[in-house]
């Protein structure tokens, strides 16, 4: 059987599966994860995957017959074939990669357009896609809500108890909430010790989950169009609270695959079979297409990215304190709010 490398492109880095064309859906032969180092880029995450993956499979004697990669701009595309030099893959728009892998798996449901509600480590794309013409009709992405801005407010919480940890750990702990119901933390230099829930998690995330429920509106505000459900992608969404509240909040049947983050690497490989060597682009609804005047501008993602730049610092200020001071009540971080298309604060 033909074996194919399948990359997604990540803010947070890189994942690879090595899996037969035909089986995508299957458990890979190998896979990796290269997160971005410090300094460094989305590309060079992404090349180091390929350079480790082929490394292996030669090892084993396995001969890789192509390779795609997925990425989520025209800027982010011709970084990474500049990384790359001669490399020889397909580049293609991760959209078109996340529709084809639940549509071969029979996950998409038959519906003229569905939402592509992708959730990861820097911030939220939402696609509203056509799914006959595999066409977007609209994409918007904000970075007022992210797993980074969880993992931040997971330490603010400990903080309040006095227990101090790093994004390492704190992350470690968002993620463990996905598979268990109660996690322990520690703190390694006072030996104090917190339990958090998953309702704590879903406390933290209520406003940003209210936010982008928003958005999503807006969104099909703007395209005119009214989805037939909402795929959710990306690590984040593995949390089952969080799954029932988006559901709950939005109203659309759910999408969702067990391993949410590994959703565009697969639907990559699809791809690749097809097409080798080549750039993938996803068309885009013409502008004019439709009477509905957008609502989301760029001034609002702009101020998105202010808010979620003023929350990252005085979240760092709290936790670099050296005397680990507890804050005091009531000094929870301000969440953003949106109403009638303009940011206003929610006090807490």
């Amino acid at each position: 059987m033909v074996l194919i490398l399948g990359v997604s492109a990540g803010a947070g880095g890189a994942r690879a599966v090595l899996t037969h064309s035909d089986q995508p859906h299957m458990p890979p032969i190998d896979r990796i994860q290269v997160p971005r180092r410090a300094g460094g880029s989305v590309e060079e995450s992404v090349i180091l995957a390929i350079e480790r993956m082929r490394a292996a499979a030669a090892q084993r004697d396995e001969y890789i017959s192509g390779t795609a990669v997925t990425c989520r701009s025209e800027l982010q595309a011709d970084a990474i074939r500049a990384a790359a030099g001669q490399a020889d893959f397909a580049i293609v728009d991760e959209p078109l990669a996340q529709l084809r892998y639940l549509r071969f798996t029979g996950m998409l449901p038959a519906t003229d357009s569905v939402l592509l509600y992708d959730l990861g480590c820097s911030g939220l794309t939402v696609t509203h896609a056509d799914c006959r013409t595999d066409t977007i009709l609209a994409s918007r992405r904000s970075t007022a809500l992210s797993g980074n801005g969880y993992d931040a407010l997971l330490r603010w919480q400990l903080a309040r108890g006095g227990i101090s940890t790093d994004a390492h750990t704190s992350r470690e702990h968002r993620e463990s909430l996905s598979r268990t119901a109660v996690v322990t933390a520690s703190d390694a230099d006072t030996g104090g010790r917190a339990v958090l829930t998953r309702s704590d998690l879903a406390e933290l995330c209520e406003a940003g989950l209210r936010d982008s429920a928003e958005f999503v509106r807006q969104i099909i505000a703007e395209t005119g169009v009214q989805p037939g459900a909402l795929a959710l992608l990306g690590g984040c969404t593995r949390n089952p609270s969080l799954r029932a509240d988006l559901a709950r909040l939005i109203g659309l049947p759910i999408v969702y695959d067990p391993e949410p983050e590994y959703v565009s690497a697969r639907g990559a490989v699809l791809l690749c079979e097809r097409k080798p060597s080549a750039r993938l682009r996803m068309p885009r609804r013409r502008a004019g297409a439709t009477p509905v005047a957008p609502r989301i501008g760029q001034r609002r993602l702009l101020i998105a990215v202010a808010i979620t730049a003023t929350l990252g610092g005085t979240i760092a200020g709290l936790l670099s304190n050296d005397s680990a001071r507890p804050p005091e009540p009531g000094t929870a971080p301000s969440t953003a709010q949106f109403i009638d298309g303009a940011p206003s604060w929610k006090p807490n």
